[in-house]
This record gives C-alpha cells, sequence and structure tokens, in this order.
C-alpha cells in the first residue's frame, strides 16, 4: 500500500473545490466563470494525482479520442464562455469516457444494501404505508 504524498493530498483538495465550482457555477444559472475555474481546479488536481504521463494516456488512448475530444472541447467551449454548450459537450464527453466504470459503480452501490445498517434502512423505508 502506497503512502498519500502531501502533492496528492493537495491535489485532493484542489478536484474538490474543482467540484464545488461546477456544481456553484451550475446553480449559478451556469456562471462560466465559476465552471471555467471548476474544470481547471478539477483537471489540475486530476493531474496532480495520478501524474501527467498517466493523465495523458488516459485521455489520448485510441479507443477513448472521441470521448476526450468531446470532453476537452466541452471544457474549452466552457473557458471560451459558451458555458451551456460546454457543459452539454463536456457531459457526453464524460459519459463516454467512463461507461465502462458505471456497472461497477452501480455494483458496489447495489452491495452497499447487503450491509447490515443500510438493509434495515432500505427494508424499513420500502413500505409506503
Amino acid at each position: 500500500m502506497e503512502a498519500i504524498t502531501d502533492f496528492q493530498k493537495i491535489a485532493v483538495g484542489l478536484m474538490g473545490f474543482g467540484l464545488f465550482f461546477l456544481l456553484f457555477g451550475v446553480l449559478l444559472y451556469f456562471d462560466s466563470v465559476l465552471l471555467a475555474i471548476g474544470n481547471i481546479m478539477f483537471l489540475t488536481g486530476l493531474t496532480f494525482i495520478i501524474g501527467i504521463r498517466r493523465t495523458a494516456h488516459f485521455f489520448f488512448q485510441r479507443q477513448k479520442f472521441r470521448a476526450s475530444f468531446f470532453f476537452l472541447g466541452g471544457v474549452a467551449l466552457v473557458v471560451c464562455r459558451w458555458p451551456v454548450i460546454g457543459m452539454l459537450v463536456e457531459t457526453y464527453g464524460f459519459v463516454l469516457l467512463f461507461r465502462s466504470f458505471f456497472p461497477v459503480a452501480l455494483g458496489f452501490v447495489l452491495s452497499a444494501v447487503n450491509i447490515p445498517f443500510l438493509n434495515s434502512f432500505f427494508s424499513s423505508s420500502s413500505s409506503m404505508v
């Protein structure tokens, strides 16, 4: 098991602030400045966590070229102050990039029902009467 470096801790903070700015930018009716700051901080944090070489390898694989083009193109559109179109293009690219991860995440969420505390919560809340 690898120890988390201070550099990676800063990167997690950058990603967290990036997600916060993205959410806040969407809540404020697609404010282009907040969305641009959020995108830049999120991508910078991702690069700091996994490294430049791995980030470039992830985004520029041959089979992920179209997804990366849409995702990074959406980021560029947001930075160029077309936030609604940019976020739509970016969302499409995000779904294409991470579509192989969605079944794993769904399996994890569904396995959380087997945890005793959550199992009793879900079984008691499913009754509408």
